[in-house]
C-alpha cells in the first residue's frame, strides 16, 4: 500500500534540518575562532567518539535495554512476522531481539538498512494482539527504511559537542593565549545557546520522523487502524507499570514507539508526538484508504 507524499511533513523536517545546519555552522565558526589550536584536537576526539557510537549503535542500544538477540527456534512466530514485514517493506531482514521487561514497547536500531535490529519487549508481546504487534513492528521497520538512526545521530553530533564544551570547555583553553579566559567564556556561552536551541530542534525533528514512521508502518501493513489501536493500548498500559521499571528504561525514550512519561517537563520536550495526534493521523490515513 502506497500513500501520497505528505509534503507538509517533509517541509517541516527540511526546515528543521536547515535551522540545525545554520546553527551548527555558526557554532563551528565560533569554536574554531576561539579555540584555534586546541579545537582540532577536541573535534578529532569527538569525531572518534561519535564514530564509535555510530558503528556500534545497535549493540549499545540492545545492551542498554538488557535485550538479547534471539534465534528462530526461540521465537519462530516473531521471526516469521519480522521477516515477512521486512520483505513487504523491501528491506533485508533485521536482527531480532527481545528484552525481558514488563514495559510494553519496541524499538529499532542500527546504522543502516543492512545492519539493523528490531527489539520488542516481553511486555508488548503479552499486551498486543497479533495484528497490533504487526503494526508496531512495521512502524519500527519504517524507521529502518527511513534511516532514522543515522539521521538522528548526525543531527545530534554537534549538539553533543556543544554540551561538552559547556561542561568541559575550560580544559581546552589556551592558557598562554592573549586575552586570558575571554575566549573560553565566549565559546562556553555560544555552546550553551547552541545546545539549548539544538535540543529543541532535534526533538521537533524526532517528532516529525515519528509521524513519518507511523505513515510508513501503515503503508507496509495496509492497516493504519491496527497501529492506532496498538498505540492506545501501549499508552494505557504504561500507567500500570511500576515507576522503578519505567525509570530503569527512561534513557531509551528516543528509541521507543511510545516514550516513557517523565512528568510535565518530560512531555513538553518529548521526542515523540502525543498519542492522540498520532492516532488522529492514522485514522485520517484509514479514511484515505477507504475512499480509494
Amino acid at each position: 500500500m502506497e500513500w501520497n507524499t505528505d509534503w507538509g511533513l517533509r517541509a517541516r523536517m527540511g526546515f528543521t534540518m536547515f535551522l540545525l545546519f545554520a546553527l551548527y555552522l555558526v557554532f563551528a565558526v565560533v569554536i574554531t575562532t576561539q579555540f584555534a589550536e586546541s579545537a582540532q584536537l577536541f573535534l578529532g576526539l569527538m569525531v572518534l567518539f561519535m564514530g564509535a557510537q555510530f558503528l556500534f549503535s545497535d549493540k549499545l542500544a540492545l545492551y542498554s535495554m538488557g535485550a538479547r538477540e534471539v534465534s528462530d527456534d526461540e521465537y519462530p512466530q516473531l521471526h516469521a512476522t519480522i521477516g515477512r514485514l521486512a520483505q513487504q517493506a523491501d528491506l533485508p531482514k533485521p536482527k531480532v531481539a527481545v528484552a525481558d521487561s514488563r514495559v510494553p514497547n519496541a524499538f529499532a536500531t542500527g546504522r543502516s538498512q543492512s545492519n539493523s535490529a528490531v527489539c520488542v519487549t516481553t511486555g508488548i508481546m503479552n499486551t498486543l494482539s497479533e495484528e497490533e504487534l504487526e503494526g508496531v513492528i512495521a512502524h519500527e521497520l519504517a524507521h529502518v527504511k527511513n534511516r532514522d538512526v543515522m539521521v538522528m545521530t548526525i543531527a545530534s553530533f554537534l549538539s553533543t559537542i556543544a554540551f561538552l564544551v559547556v561542561r568541559w570547555g575550560w580544559l581546552f583553553a589556551g592558557g598562554d593565549r592573549e586575552g586570558g579566559q575571554a575566549p573560553v567564556f565566549v565559546a562556553i556561552i555560544a555552546s550553551l545557546v547552541v545546545w539549548v536551541f539544538s535540543f529543541l530542534l532535534i526533538r521537533a525533528l524526532s517528532r516529525y520522523r515519528e509521524f513519518a514512521a507511523d505513515r510508513g508502518g501503515a503503508a507496509i501493513t495496509g492497516k493504519p487502524s491496527a497501529l492506532a489501536s496498538a498505540l492506545l493500548k501501549i499508552s494505557g498500559g504504561m500507567d500500570n507499570i511500576p515507576d522503578d521499571d519505567l525509570r530503569e528504561q527512561s534513557e531509551m525514550n528516543a528509541f521507543f514507539i511510545i516514550p516513557i512519561k517523565a512528568g510535565t517537563i518530560g512531555r513538553l520536550f518529548s521526542t515523540h508526538p502525543s498519542t492522540e495526534k498520532r492516532v488522529d493521523r492514522l485514522r485520517e490515513l484509514e479514511r484515505e484508504m477507504e475512499t480509494r
